[in-house]
């Protein structure tokens, strides 16, 4: 079982995604034909946009499409689950495009295996996270008044193929999600590493930290 690393650096996401869709794509039919496939885990980062999920309301977007541009921002509706989210500079986005069956996962699991990540990323940090019951992501006091949440999560499988990841917040600029409801949450906030830490964070050393946890935990 082997998976590889991509690094994109800073990308667009409508060239992420069709980039994305070609590897998914590819892995599918592999699958079906019986040939060979690469397991792929991907980094990068975007220019602003907001995506909206599946399942996600439009309402969630607070701000008119006048204004999006004037923050030069876009929004796509995508195939994950989840509701809406910002990607942005400074945000450490990770696709992995993998063949589930091949490491004995379910959807669950993976997804639970995609927190624990993130999870030993932060706590490597010195910052302690958690899960949050029916809320997808990592979370920083879920229960508390002082609830927001670092890392968000959605994913789409067919096949067992997966696509779409995680989005961690480095040193995002967290103005960017006053103007939505972040992942459909109305009473709940965002941080990030730097947030937390009062200081940055060298982004090649969280993408070095998270690929690592990601391989150790799925492989």
């Amino acid at each position: 079982m082997e998976i590889i690393v991509l690094d994109w650096g800073m990308i667009s996401f409508e060239e992420a995604w069709n980039r994305q869709t070609t590897y998914f794509d590819e892995l599918v039919s592999a699958k079906k034909a019986g040939t060979s496939y690469l397991n792929r885990i991907i980094c990068c980062e975007h220019p602003s946009v907001y995506t909206l999920g599946r399942n996600g309301k439009a309402d969630n977007m607070l701000v008119s499409a006048q204004q999006l541009e004037a923050l030069g921002a876009t929004v796509h509706r995508i195939d994950r689950g989840g509701d809406i989210t910002y990607h942005g500079p400074g945000q450490l986005v990770c696709y992995p495009i993998l063949n589930l069956e091949e490491f004995g996962l379910g959807l669950r699991e993976y997804v639970y295996l995609l927190e624990e990540s993130v999870i030993r990323v932060c706590r490597s940090y010195g910052i302690e996270t958690k899960r949050l019951e029916k809320a997808t992501g990592v979370w920083i006091d879920p229960e508390q008044p002082t609830a927001r949440k670092i890392c968000a999560i959605g994913v789409r499988c067919s096949q067992y193929v997966t696509m779409h990841g995680l989005a961690l917040n480095v040193n995002t600029d967290l103005n960017y999600f006053n103007y939505v409801n972040p992942c459909g949450f109305r009473d709940k906030g965002v941080t990030s590493l730097q947030k937390e830490l009062g200081r940055e964070v060298a982004m090649e050393e969280v993408k070095d930290k998270l690929s690592r946890e990601m391989m150790d935990l799925i492989v």
